[in-house]
Protein backbone atom coordinates (compact mmCIF):
# COMPACT_ATOMS: atom_id res chain seq x y z
CA UNK A 1 0.00 0.00 0.00
CA UNK A 2 3.03 2.60 0.95
CA UNK A 3 4.36 1.36 -2.46
CA UNK A 4 1.28 2.30 -4.37
CA UNK A 5 0.64 5.69 -2.68
CA UNK A 6 4.35 6.11 -3.64
CA UNK A 7 3.91 5.71 -7.16
CA UNK A 8 0.81 7.78 -7.19
CA UNK A 9 1.54 10.95 -5.44
CA UNK A 10 4.96 10.72 -8.05
CA UNK A 11 3.40 10.49 -10.93
CA UNK A 12 0.67 13.15 -9.89
CA UNK A 13 3.76 15.47 -9.48
CA UNK A 14 5.14 14.56 -12.76
CA UNK A 15 1.94 15.70 -14.19
CA UNK A 16 1.66 19.11 -12.59
CA UNK A 17 5.45 19.55 -12.85
CA UNK A 18 4.48 20.46 -16.50
CA UNK A 19 2.54 23.22 -15.92
CA UNK A 20 1.81 23.74 -20.00
CA UNK A 21 0.11 19.97 -20.25
CA UNK A 22 -2.16 21.37 -17.10
CA UNK A 23 -2.99 24.83 -18.13
CA UNK A 24 -4.14 23.00 -21.65
CA UNK A 25 -6.21 20.40 -20.20
CA UNK A 26 -7.26 22.47 -17.52
CA UNK A 27 -8.30 25.50 -20.06
CA UNK A 28 -10.02 23.09 -22.78
CA UNK A 29 -13.43 22.70 -20.54
CA UNK A 30 -13.98 25.89 -19.84
CA UNK A 31 -13.18 27.39 -23.54
CA UNK A 32 -15.80 24.69 -24.48
CA UNK A 33 -18.22 25.97 -21.67
CA UNK A 34 -17.65 29.59 -23.87
CA UNK A 35 -18.47 27.79 -27.08
CA UNK A 36 -21.05 25.77 -25.88
CA UNK A 37 -22.83 29.06 -24.33
CA UNK A 38 -21.97 30.93 -27.64
CA UNK A 39 -22.77 28.79 -30.32
CA UNK A 40 -25.20 26.04 -29.40
CA UNK A 41 -27.32 27.68 -26.68
CA UNK A 42 -29.17 29.59 -29.90
CA UNK A 43 -30.32 26.26 -31.38
CA UNK A 44 -31.03 24.12 -28.59
CA UNK A 45 -33.12 26.92 -27.59
CA UNK A 46 -35.01 26.86 -30.72
CA UNK A 47 -35.36 23.14 -30.73
CA UNK A 48 -36.95 23.78 -27.34
CA UNK A 49 -39.25 26.58 -28.01
CA UNK A 50 -40.37 24.70 -31.24
CA UNK A 51 -41.42 21.87 -29.28
CA UNK A 52 -44.30 24.00 -27.30
CA UNK A 53 -47.71 24.17 -28.71
CA UNK A 54 -48.99 27.23 -30.22
CA UNK A 55 -50.55 29.39 -27.54
CA UNK A 56 -48.87 28.58 -24.35
CA UNK A 57 -46.62 31.18 -23.52
CA UNK A 58 -43.25 30.02 -21.38
CA UNK A 59 -41.51 32.12 -19.11
CA UNK A 60 -37.77 32.39 -20.54
CA UNK A 61 -36.20 31.41 -17.59
CA UNK A 62 -37.38 28.05 -17.74
CA UNK A 63 -36.04 27.91 -21.25
CA UNK A 64 -32.61 29.16 -20.71
CA UNK A 65 -32.45 26.94 -17.48
CA UNK A 66 -33.25 24.08 -19.70
CA UNK A 67 -30.98 25.06 -22.13
CA UNK A 68 -28.40 25.79 -19.43
CA UNK A 69 -28.60 22.01 -17.76
CA UNK A 70 -28.30 20.31 -21.38
CA UNK A 71 -25.15 21.98 -22.26
CA UNK A 72 -23.11 21.67 -19.55
CA UNK A 73 -24.02 18.28 -18.76
CA UNK A 74 -23.52 17.28 -22.18
CA UNK A 75 -19.96 19.66 -21.83
CA UNK A 76 -19.13 17.36 -18.76
CA UNK A 77 -20.20 13.87 -20.01
CA UNK A 78 -17.27 14.63 -22.66
CA UNK A 79 -14.67 15.94 -20.47
CA UNK A 80 -14.69 13.29 -17.96
CA UNK A 81 -13.42 11.05 -20.59
CA UNK A 82 -11.42 13.95 -23.36
CA UNK A 83 -9.24 15.39 -19.85
CA UNK A 84 -7.95 11.70 -18.71
CA UNK A 85 -6.53 10.59 -22.24
CA UNK A 86 -4.31 13.90 -21.43
CA UNK A 87 -4.06 13.23 -17.77
CA UNK A 88 -2.76 9.35 -18.62
CA UNK A 89 0.09 10.82 -20.69
CA UNK A 90 2.93 10.02 -17.59
CA UNK A 91 2.12 6.32 -18.12
CA UNK A 92 2.92 6.64 -22.06
CA UNK A 93 5.87 8.61 -21.36
CA UNK A 94 7.02 6.25 -18.98
CA UNK A 95 7.49 3.70 -21.16
CA UNK A 96 9.21 6.12 -23.58
CA UNK A 97 11.80 7.37 -21.76
CA UNK A 98 12.64 3.71 -20.64
CA UNK A 99 11.42 4.97 -16.86
CA UNK A 100 8.76 2.03 -16.17
CA UNK A 101 11.56 -1.18 -17.18
CA UNK A 102 13.58 1.02 -14.42
CA UNK A 103 10.63 1.22 -11.71
CA UNK A 104 10.33 -2.46 -12.53
CA UNK A 105 13.58 -3.55 -12.02
CA UNK A 106 12.64 -2.81 -8.39
CA UNK A 107 10.35 -4.60 -5.73
CA UNK A 108 7.65 -2.84 -8.02
CA UNK A 109 4.44 -5.42 -9.24
CA UNK A 110 3.00 -4.78 -12.27
CA UNK A 111 -0.41 -4.60 -11.09
CA UNK A 112 0.79 -1.87 -8.24
CA UNK A 113 2.57 -0.09 -10.73
CA UNK A 114 -0.42 -0.36 -13.29
CA UNK A 115 -2.82 0.99 -10.23
CA UNK A 116 -0.79 3.82 -9.73
CA UNK A 117 -1.04 5.33 -13.36
CA UNK A 118 -4.66 4.99 -12.64
CA UNK A 119 -5.15 6.75 -9.48
CA UNK A 120 -2.80 9.24 -10.36
CA UNK A 121 -4.51 9.99 -13.59
CA UNK A 122 -7.92 9.64 -11.80
CA UNK A 123 -7.14 12.53 -9.56
CA UNK A 124 -5.82 14.60 -11.86
CA UNK A 125 -8.65 14.23 -14.19
CA UNK A 126 -11.52 14.81 -10.83
CA UNK A 127 -9.52 18.21 -9.97
CA UNK A 128 -9.71 19.50 -13.93
CA UNK A 129 -13.44 18.20 -14.08
CA UNK A 130 -14.74 19.61 -11.20
CA UNK A 131 -13.46 23.30 -11.96
CA UNK A 132 -15.18 22.76 -15.14
CA UNK A 133 -18.30 21.48 -13.05
CA UNK A 134 -18.29 24.62 -10.54
CA UNK A 135 -17.70 26.93 -13.78
CA UNK A 136 -21.44 25.16 -15.12
CA UNK A 137 -22.75 25.47 -11.71
CA UNK A 138 -22.03 29.48 -12.14
CA UNK A 139 -23.29 29.82 -15.70
CA UNK A 140 -25.99 27.62 -14.50
CA UNK A 141 -27.11 29.71 -11.71
CA UNK A 142 -26.57 33.11 -14.06
CA UNK A 143 -28.68 32.00 -16.54
CA UNK A 144 -31.41 30.01 -14.62
CA UNK A 145 -31.51 27.59 -11.81
CA UNK A 146 -33.38 25.30 -11.41
CA UNK A 147 -31.70 22.29 -8.95
CA UNK A 148 -32.06 21.22 -5.82
CA UNK A 149 -29.08 20.59 -3.90
CA UNK A 150 -29.81 17.00 -4.18
CA UNK A 151 -29.71 17.55 -7.81
CA UNK A 152 -26.16 18.62 -7.53
CA UNK A 153 -24.73 15.65 -5.14
CA UNK A 154 -25.99 13.47 -8.07
CA UNK A 155 -24.09 15.45 -10.48
CA UNK A 156 -21.14 15.67 -8.25
CA UNK A 157 -21.13 12.20 -7.99
CA UNK A 158 -21.52 11.81 -11.98
CA UNK A 159 -18.80 13.30 -12.32
CA UNK A 160 -16.68 11.15 -9.92
CA UNK A 161 -18.04 8.02 -11.26
CA UNK A 162 -17.74 9.05 -15.35
CA UNK A 163 -14.45 10.30 -14.96
CA UNK A 164 -13.52 6.75 -13.15
CA UNK A 165 -15.00 5.44 -16.33
CA UNK A 166 -12.90 7.68 -18.76
CA UNK A 167 -9.87 6.97 -16.94
CA UNK A 168 -10.45 2.99 -16.91
CA UNK A 169 -11.01 3.35 -20.71
CA UNK A 170 -7.98 5.76 -21.55
CA UNK A 171 -5.60 3.51 -19.30
CA UNK A 172 -7.04 0.32 -21.32
CA UNK A 173 -6.30 2.16 -24.47
CA UNK A 174 -2.64 3.81 -23.52
CA UNK A 175 -1.64 0.48 -22.23
CA UNK A 176 -0.75 -0.61 -26.26
CA UNK A 177 0.82 3.18 -26.84
CA UNK A 178 4.38 3.62 -26.41
CA UNK A 179 4.74 7.06 -27.39
CA UNK A 180 3.61 10.48 -27.27
CA UNK A 181 3.13 10.80 -31.01
CA UNK A 182 0.66 8.29 -30.69
CA UNK A 183 -1.08 9.41 -27.40
CA UNK A 184 -1.41 12.60 -28.92
CA UNK A 185 -3.15 11.42 -32.00
CA UNK A 186 -5.55 8.84 -30.07
CA UNK A 187 -6.15 12.02 -27.72
CA UNK A 188 -7.15 13.93 -30.75
CA UNK A 189 -9.57 11.02 -32.76
CA UNK A 190 -11.30 10.61 -29.28
CA UNK A 191 -11.91 14.36 -28.56
CA UNK A 192 -13.21 14.72 -32.67
CA UNK A 193 -15.11 11.78 -32.19
CA UNK A 194 -16.37 10.94 -28.59
CA UNK A 195 -18.84 14.13 -28.17
CA UNK A 196 -20.95 12.64 -31.20
CA UNK A 197 -20.88 8.83 -30.06
CA UNK A 198 -22.21 9.70 -26.64
CA UNK A 199 -24.62 12.31 -27.48
CA UNK A 200 -23.11 15.42 -26.07
CA UNK A 201 -23.11 17.46 -29.42
CA UNK A 202 -26.24 15.96 -30.74
CA UNK A 203 -28.82 14.02 -29.00
CA UNK A 204 -28.80 9.94 -29.91
CA UNK A 205 -32.71 10.59 -30.69
CA UNK A 206 -31.52 12.48 -33.55
CA UNK A 207 -30.05 9.55 -35.22
CA UNK A 208 -31.57 6.83 -37.63
CA UNK A 209 -33.21 3.89 -35.73
CA UNK A 210 -30.62 1.58 -36.26
CA UNK A 211 -27.87 3.48 -35.25
CA UNK A 212 -29.80 4.42 -32.14
CA UNK A 213 -30.13 0.89 -31.65
CA UNK A 214 -26.09 0.06 -31.80
CA UNK A 215 -25.30 3.12 -29.83
CA UNK A 216 -27.52 1.73 -27.05
CA UNK A 217 -24.59 -0.90 -26.40
CA UNK A 218 -21.98 1.54 -25.85
CA UNK A 219 -21.76 2.50 -21.72
CA UNK A 220 -21.14 6.62 -22.97
CA UNK A 221 -24.85 6.64 -24.16
CA UNK A 222 -26.21 5.48 -20.41
CA UNK A 223 -23.38 7.95 -19.00
CA UNK A 224 -24.91 10.85 -20.81
CA UNK A 225 -28.48 10.37 -20.26
CA UNK A 226 -27.34 9.84 -16.67
CA UNK A 227 -25.69 13.21 -16.23
CA UNK A 228 -28.68 15.05 -18.21
CA UNK A 229 -31.36 13.88 -15.66
CA UNK A 230 -29.94 14.38 -13.18
CA UNK A 231 -29.21 18.78 -14.31
CA UNK A 232 -32.47 18.64 -16.27
CA UNK A 233 -34.55 17.13 -13.39
CA UNK A 234 -35.33 20.47 -11.69
CA UNK A 235 -36.52 22.13 -15.01
CA UNK A 236 -38.76 19.19 -16.19
CA UNK A 237 -40.69 19.06 -12.18
CA UNK A 238 -41.19 23.11 -13.06
CA UNK A 239 -42.78 22.99 -16.58
CA UNK A 240 -44.63 20.86 -14.96
CA UNK A 241 -45.67 22.44 -12.31
CA UNK A 242 -46.23 25.36 -14.75
CA UNK A 243 -49.01 23.45 -16.36
CA UNK A 244 -46.85 22.23 -19.26
CA UNK A 245 -48.66 19.02 -20.76
CA UNK A 246 -47.31 15.44 -19.55
CA UNK A 247 -46.95 15.12 -23.45
CA UNK A 248 -44.95 17.98 -23.90
CA UNK A 249 -42.75 16.70 -21.28
CA UNK A 250 -42.03 13.46 -22.32
CA UNK A 251 -41.31 14.25 -26.07
CA UNK A 252 -38.67 17.24 -24.62
CA UNK A 253 -37.26 14.41 -22.30
CA UNK A 254 -37.08 12.30 -25.74
CA UNK A 255 -35.99 14.50 -27.87
CA UNK A 256 -32.28 15.35 -25.27
CA UNK A 257 -31.91 11.32 -24.41
CA UNK A 258 -33.18 11.75 -20.97
CA UNK A 259 -35.61 8.92 -21.53
CA UNK A 260 -34.69 6.29 -24.70
CA UNK A 261 -35.86 2.88 -25.20
CA UNK A 262 -33.20 -0.14 -25.77
CA UNK A 263 -34.91 -2.48 -28.21
CA UNK A 264 -38.56 -1.09 -27.37
CA UNK A 265 -37.87 -1.00 -23.28
CA UNK A 266 -36.97 1.66 -21.46
CA UNK A 267 -34.16 2.31 -19.86
CA UNK A 268 -34.49 3.44 -15.78
CA UNK A 269 -31.53 5.82 -14.43
CA UNK A 270 -30.99 2.89 -12.43
CA UNK A 271 -30.17 0.71 -14.88
CA UNK A 272 -28.04 3.70 -16.54
CA UNK A 273 -26.33 3.95 -13.24
CA UNK A 274 -25.69 -0.02 -12.97
CA UNK A 275 -24.16 -0.27 -16.79
CA UNK A 276 -21.68 2.72 -15.82
CA UNK A 277 -20.32 0.90 -12.68
CA UNK A 278 -20.03 -2.59 -14.55
CA UNK A 279 -18.41 -1.11 -16.98
CA UNK A 280 -15.76 0.86 -14.85
CA UNK A 281 -15.30 -2.60 -12.90
CA UNK A 282 -14.52 -4.37 -16.09
CA UNK A 283 -12.32 -1.67 -17.04
CA UNK A 284 -9.56 -1.49 -14.31
CA UNK A 285 -9.98 -4.75 -14.14
CA UNK A 286 -8.66 -5.43 -17.73
CA UNK A 287 -6.21 -3.42 -17.63
CA UNK A 288 -4.94 -4.75 -14.74
CA UNK A 289 -4.54 -7.84 -16.53
CA UNK A 290 -3.16 -6.25 -19.44
CA UNK A 291 -0.73 -4.60 -17.36
CA UNK A 292 0.31 -7.53 -16.08
CA UNK A 293 0.85 -9.73 -18.45
CA UNK A 294 1.86 -7.54 -21.31
CA UNK A 295 5.32 -8.29 -22.29
CA UNK A 296 7.60 -5.19 -21.49
CA UNK A 297 9.28 -4.35 -25.07
CA UNK A 298 10.54 -0.76 -26.56
CA UNK A 299 11.66 1.93 -24.77
CA UNK A 300 15.26 3.02 -23.85
CA UNK A 301 16.30 3.95 -20.21
CA UNK A 302 16.84 7.72 -20.67
CA UNK A 303 18.42 7.53 -17.13
CA UNK A 304 22.40 8.41 -17.53
CA UNK A 305 24.46 6.01 -16.35
CA UNK A 306 26.91 7.82 -14.78
CA UNK A 307 27.68 11.81 -13.87
CA UNK A 308 30.21 13.77 -15.21
CA UNK A 309 32.99 14.51 -11.91
CA UNK A 310 33.33 18.28 -11.45
CA UNK A 311 36.78 19.26 -11.50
Amino acid sequence: MKTLFSLTKRNIKLFFKDRGLFFSSMLVPLILLVLYSTFLANVYKSSFTDAIPQGFTVDDKIINGLVASQLFSSLLAVCCVTVAFCSNIIMVQDKYLGVRKDLLTSPVRKPILALSYYLASLAVTLIINYVALGASLIYAAVVGWYMSFADVMLIIFDVFLFTMFGTAMSSVINAFLKTQGQISAVSTIVSACYGFICGAYMPISQFGSGLQNVLCFLPSTYSTSLIKNHAMRGVFEKMSSSGFPDEVITGIKQSVDCKFEFFGRDVSVTAMLLVVVITVVLLVGAYVLICAFKRENGGKSKIKKSLPVSK
